[in-house]
């Protein structure tokens, strides 16, 4: 798998550098709508976005089935368990001390897709609000 994988992204990148693969947006898109706050939007709304993509229809049925188990593998471990690890932080340290308040800031692939902090931290009953750029707290 990790041969399959390390394969797989050196071709990636050989297309994008050769122009026949392109990436569907770019990094100003991603910091255009988190500063809009816009974290439902497409670009926002996968569970793999934050990790590489192996999955393509070109692939043989046995490669395919590779690709799609990194890929689970990658959601689960690096995904998944990391948002449930960092809400569970959270949600530890606003128990802990009630009586004090609290900013967490999180680089912005804890907003994506799903099962992100925001939404492990919802789960346990806590509101979240997005604040802003440039927005006073």
């Amino acid at each position: 798998q990790v041969v399959f994988a390390l394969n797989q992204t050196l071709l990636q990148q050989e297309s994008l550098r050769a122009g026949s693969f392109q990436i569907p947006y770019t990094t100003e898109d991603l910091i255009k709508h988190y500063n809009c706050g816009d974290l439902s939007s497409i670009i926002f709304n996968h569970d793999t976005s934050q990790v590489p993509n192996f999955i393509n229809a070109t692939l043989p049925a046995h490669e395919r089935i590779t690709a799609q188990e990194i890929d689970s593998y990658f959601r689960q471990e690096l995904v998944y368990k990391r948002n449930e690890r960092m809400g569970r932080r959270v949600k530890d340290l606003l128990q802990e001390h009630p009586d004090k308040s609290f900013f967490f800031a999180f680089g912005a692939g804890h907003f994506m897709g799903n099962n992100t902090v925001i939404d492990v931290l919802r789960r346990e009953g806590y509101e979240v609000e997005h604040t802003p750029a440039g927005q006073a707290i």
